[in-house]
């Protein structure tokens, strides 16, 4: 895929706990293992995926702050991950104060598309971990991605959440990014035994049709698991259910996008 540009994935969903950065980090190792070029890019001042690729956020002199203030470059700031085989853009707590300084500047929304831009040549899929708030941050997100990968609980609130996201992306599509889409949803943390979550499915099914990956990431110990050992659990246990269902996911996605050329 040399000489075209990454396709750059916005992960996100405004409510936390929905397995947003397990599905960026096993995403990216599992694109990884498909022989595909991957940058990881934290965009949470949590820091959760730069801790559970294996790299120390604390010691990071510069992260992607320093590349949202123009104060260093992509290339500067990336690092391999120690497990999984992709870079990433680190983020630490600095990144909260990203939103205030950006306030008032020009152009505030594209900074990260701008970073990007520099260094999508050398990568096959750009994954952007987002926080779990429809922010500024989020918006830079939004306004560099090409589409838009949903992580859900098939839970009650689920679909009340989804749609102030569907929202968010048409709006960001009318005002900054004409070009996003949704690209898919992903049912995680799921449990088949129960009723509401099979109802759930369904209805998202019925709703979004195409869009609902068939891909489920079942509720797995391992995949919890091994963030606290730095790592993807696609190097911690890759044959736990969790695993395998995230190597899907890459399958999915990568023949997904062979379909669409």
């Amino acid at each position: 895929m040399s000489g075209k540009a990454a396709h750059i994935l916005a992960v996100t969903n405004q409510k936390g706990g929905v397995g947003k950065t397990t599905t960026t980090v096993n995403l990216a190792a599992g694109l990884a293992l498909l022989e595909q070029r991957v940058l990881l890019v934290d965009l949470d001042p949590q820091g959760n995926a730069t801790m559970g690729s294996g790299v120390e956020k604390r010691d990071c002199q510069q992260t992607v702050y320093h590349v949202l203030l123009r104060q260093a470059v992509c290339r500067q700031v990336r690092r391999a991950a120690a497990n999984g085989g992709y870079d990433i853009l680190p983020a630490n707590r600095d990144l909260a104060g990203a939103e205030v300084e950006l306030v008032l500047e020009q152009g505030r929304e594209g900074r990260l598309r701008e970073a990007l831009g520099t260094v999508a040549q050398e990568y096959d899929y750009i994954l952007i971990d987002c926080p779990p708030a429809l922010n500024l941050l989020t918006v830079n997100a939004l306004a560099a991605a090409d589409a838009v990968l949903i992580p859900m609980q098939c839970e009650y609130y689920a679909l009340e959440g989804l749609s102030d996201l569907v929202n968010t992306v048409k709006r960001v599509k009318s005002s900054l990014n004409p070009a996003i889409e949704i690209e898919g949803l992903l049912r995680a943390m799921f449990d088949p035994r129960n009723t509401l979550a099979q109802q759930v499915s369904e209805q998202l099914k019925q709703h979004f049709g195409e869009k609902v990956y068939d891909t489920v990431i079942p509720r797995n110990v391992r995949v919890a698991e091994a963030p606290s050992y730095g790592m993807p659990v696609l190097v911690y246990d890759r044959h736990s259910k969790g695993a395998q269902a995230y190597m899907k996911l890459a399958e999915e996605i990568v023949g997904r996008r062979a379909g669409q050329h």
